[in-house]
């Protein structure tokens, strides 16, 4: 959304404005404003035109301008109702300079996961990819993935679901998955060009579209306002994307993961143990048979007590 049309809908959030009057506040002719207005009808805000002016009488339940429209962070979204992969049209966005942009989309039609699994992502999900530039050398990269989880699970919480985290990138309610993240970057050995965290959240799925050992905000709590959930997972990771420190004692808070018996299997084999902390930039620390071995990266699987 451009900047004048993103200042008439702040105009009209206070209430019924005129076109002369609003002409005159952003210093653009009436015809600007009535091409505005009208871009913003065809974006599904409805604007009603009254005696003593333009007013705002409902947002669209989701896309880019209306979760651009009260969003209090510094992103631009790009929205897709359908996309083979949001994080693919990011990397796409990422060679050509972007930053600090978000794609947004109703549905991916061929996402995936870690390990290059299949991720279901039908209609009615937030499925979104965010383009970052972080002042990060590339080992530090995984506290962008912790950020992400942390951002995804309040937003959950706040929506009235249970949810927590598992080490190292999904959002569980119980044993249900909810949420994943897979982040790509590229960069040289000492700097990074661009990050790009990948989140898809089961959000308004019905349970029969959604496959077995997985959960939907929907199925959980019922219907969530996506526009307002996006909002507040981008607002929430862009609080903690400069505090590493606070993403840190953040998702120790939220783990399902800490204190459980676990088994992950790594590059190098197979570590089994208890899951005693997470350190800087999102190593895990199990405590095993021959003391605490660090894992850096592993598919690892919560243990059920015998």
């Amino acid at each position: 959304m451009n900047d004048t049309r993103r200042s008439v809908l702040d105009a009209l959030d206070d209430g019924p404005v005129t076109g002369p009057d609003l002409a005159e506040q952003l210093g653009v002719s009436r015809a600007a404003i009535w091409k505005h207005v009208e871009a913003l009808r065809e974006d599904g805000f409805e604007i009603a035109s009254r005696d003593d002016g333009y007013e705002l009488v409902s947002v669209p339940e989701f896309g880019g301008p209306a979760v651009e429209y009260g969003l209090e962070a510094t992103f631009d979204v790009e929205y897709r109702e359908s996309v083979p992969s949001t994080n693919a049209v990011a990397r796409d966005l990422a060679d050509d300079g972007a930053s600090d942009v978000v794609v947004l989309a109703d549905e991916q039609t061929g996402g995936r996961g870690r390990l290059d699994r299949e991720w279901s992502s039908p209609s009615g999900g937030v499925w979104l990819s965010i383009v970052l530039r972080p002042d990060l050398p590339p080992a530090r990269v995984p506290v962008v993935t912790l950020a992400a989880a942390v951002a995804i699970t309040d937003a959950a919480r706040e929506a009235g679901v249970d949810a927590e985290i598992k080490w190292p990138n999904d959002v569980l309610v119980g044993e249900r998955k909810l949420a994943g993240i897979l982040t790509e970057m590229e960069g040289e050995a000492d700097r990074v060009s661009w990050v790009i965290p990948g989140l898809g959240i089961n959000a308004n799925i019905d349970a029969d579209s959604l496959p077995e050992g997985a959960t939907s905000i929907q199925s959980e709590v019922g219907p969530v306002e996506r526009r307002l959930f996006a909002q507040r997972l981008l607002e929430r990771f862009d609080e903690l994307r400069s505090d590493p420190d606070a993403v840190l004692d953040a998702w120790r808070e939220r783990s399902a993961t800490l204190g459980q018996d676990v088994r992950v299997e790594t590059p190098d084999g197979v570590v089994e143990g208890e899951a005693i902390d997470v350190e800087l930039p999102g190593t895990l620390l199990v405590e095993t048979d021959d003391g605490v071995v660090r894992v850096h990266a592993g598919d690892c699987e919560h243990l059920r007590p015998v």
